[in-house]
């Protein structure tokens, strides 16, 4: 259950939760976060609400699955969209580096 804290002025904060990875998972997050300039805190909200986004756009184009799937048909079938899914994100082009660093003026 996710805990609800209060601020200083006495309005509630968003509920907080705590996620144990493993270290390589850490530092995948960690290089994404600093890639699109975000806090890794940041960067693991937004991927889990595009995995949420994309686990109903999934349910509701087969309303039979309720959970994840049971039977070796659906899994083949949640393999496949998945793959479809990895198929059409746009690659990083090799040696284009992710961000220039512009060194600062004194």
């Amino acid at each position: 259950m996710a805990t609800r804290q209060t601020s200083s002025s006495g309005r509630p904060k968003s509920p907080r939760i705590q996620v144990v990875l493993p270290e390589d998972l850490c530092a995948r997050l960690t290089v994404l976060a600093e890639a699109d300039s975000r806090t890794v805190s940041n960067m693991a909200k937004v991927l889990i609400q595009q995995g949420i986004e994309r686990l109903e756009q999934l349910r509701l184009q087969d309303p039979g699955q309720g959970g994840p799937p049971a039977s070796p048909q659906g899994t083949d079938r949640f393999r496949a969209v998945l793959e479809r899914q990895e198929q059409l994100r746009p690659r990083r082009l090799r040696g284009v580096p992710r961000r220039l660093r512009v060194p600062r003026q004194p």
